[in-house]
């Protein structure tokens, strides 16, 4: 009797010690109701950190890029740098539907966006008639300890988020302290 009430117990304790949290599909502040950090979001130890791209094959040294990603009072900052410039702002995250992680780097103003250019032919008085508004927040793939931007876009859907980076997937790889 005494084992299987202490077994009771027991089982009762691991059941109620476990916290479940919602993750919320955007998060400014670990302290908004429905969040969580991006520690615990992404299920690593910490996403700050400094992320640089490495020198490739054939590289022209064009694509040094730098980030710092830093944890404040309201949730998480971040500082990009490239060759012409110094970029600050909130960086965010979202999870997609199956599981994809993405930090967003909020108030960066893409380059280059066209939009849908596959019928530019067909369209072409439609197309000089509309003014697309510049996407802004730039989001990076998050995977252990890289983080990739994919760029550039395609012959359908034309933009360059970063000028001062030629490669369609940019990776940020992290720093080891």
């Amino acid at each position: 009797m005494k084992k299987s009430y202490c077994l009771l117990l027991l089982i009762l304790f691991s059941c109620t010690d476990k916290k479940t949290v919602p993750v919320s599909e955007t998060s400014e502040s670990a302290t908004t109701k429905g969040t969580v950090t991006l520690e615990k979001a992404f299920n690593e130890k910490s996403i700050e950190g400094t992320y640089e791209t490495k020198a490739e094959e054939n590289d022209s040294g064009e694509c040094r890029l730098s980030l710092q990603i830093a944890k404040t009072k309201k949730g998480y900052s971040y500082l990009l740098k490239t060759k012409s410039s110094e970029l600050k702002g909130i960086a965010t995250f979202k999870t997609q539907k199956y599981g994809e992680k993405y930090l967003i780097l909020e108030g960066i103003k893409w380059a280059e966006y066209e939009g849908d250019i596959s019928n530019e032919e067909e369209n072409d008085s439609i197309s000089d008639s509309k003014d697309l508004e510049i996407p802004v927040g730039i989001s990076a793939s998050y995977v252990k300890d890289t983080l990739t931007i994919q760029n550039y876009g395609n012959s359908m859907n034309y933009y360059t988020k970063l000028s001062d980076c030629d490669r369609k997937y940019i990776q940020l790889i992290k720093l080891q302290k």
